[in-house]
């Protein structure tokens, strides 16, 4: 019913048009000049590059490919913050990371096989600038979380973003037959663009006011774990020691990188 960067173009104008009306009618503030083209850089690398190499990836590789190549998102964070000196490295953080990483991949691939075939190698790639076009932005926009509002800064990130997704999904969005389409297509789109654009994105940007962008991208590690749970309880899907084994791992990960250790003073 949409082409990839059409799709893309629906959910980034669907998710622009309610975070300006939040930020318009409740939550408005002025942005410094100085500060637009960090927005734009982050809108470039968080919405636009972050998306569209997603959605084009995932037609040219498996789904459990897409789903592995993901994982790296953390470890991309915590080297990028590395680099950038926005994050320390700590020996429990990269435990943390690595036991997440191990976790997901098990719980990923239970019943299924990674596959590095050359036909899927152009989507693999796509997939792997996509996550760490994502690190990027969770670093780049830290900062700016610390001089505006949450709702301020994401407003304006899409905004930017959805200039760069324009040119390339525009004939793809022009194409979308919305009279045809059925209901539960319609619903579909509403979901994504509500559930997994908007909701998503804020809630994300207004965990990074509080945390460090390498624990908030950790919490990815939770995808397959809440995908197997709606699963099993669809009766989809059942429970055995390998999803057990793996929820836990992802679990101690999470609170091994997210969790601050107390210094004791004397």
């Amino acid at each position: 019913y949409i082409e990839p960067l059409g799709f893309i173009l629906v959910r980034v104008t669907g998710a622009v048009v309610l975070f300006w009306l939040c930020y318009a009618l409740f939550y408005y503030e002025k942005v410094k000049k100085g500060d637009l083209l960090k927005l734009a850089v982050c809108g470039l690398f968080g919405v636009a590059i972050n998306q569209m190499l997603f959605f084009e990836g995932l037609n040219l590789t498996t789904p459990i490919n897409a789903a592995v190549i993901m994982v790296s998102n953390p470890i991309l964070v915590l080297l990028f913050g590395i680099f950038l000196a926005t994050e320390r490295f700590s020996t429990k953080k990269g435990i943390g990371v690595a036991l997440g990483a191990l976790g997901a991949i098990v719980l990923i691939t239970n019943g299924g096989q990674v596959s590095m075939n050359n036909e899927y190698f152009w989507g693999n790639i796509m997939v792997f600038i996509n996550a760490s076009s994502y690190a990027v932005y969770l670093v780049l926009v830290k900062p700016l979380m610390q001089k505006y509002k949450p709702i301020t800064v994401i407003s304006w990130v899409f905004l930017f973003g959805i200039l760069f997704v324009i040119p390339f999904g525009w004939s793809d969005f022009q194409a979308i037959q919305w009279a045809t389409m059925p209901s539960g297509i319609l619903w579909r789109v509403a979901f994504v663009v509500i559930g997994t654009t908007f909701l998503a994105y804020l809630f994300n940007i207004y965990g990074l006011k509080t945390l460090n962008p390498s624990t908030v991208s950790t919490y990815i590690y939770l995808q397959p774990v809440l995908a197997s749970i709606v699963a099993i309880m669809a009766s989809s899907d059942s429970l055995d020691i390998n999803k057990i084994g793996s929820s836990i791992l992802i679990f101690l990960g999470v609170y091994l990188v997210s969790h601050k250790t107390k210094t004791v003073q004397d």
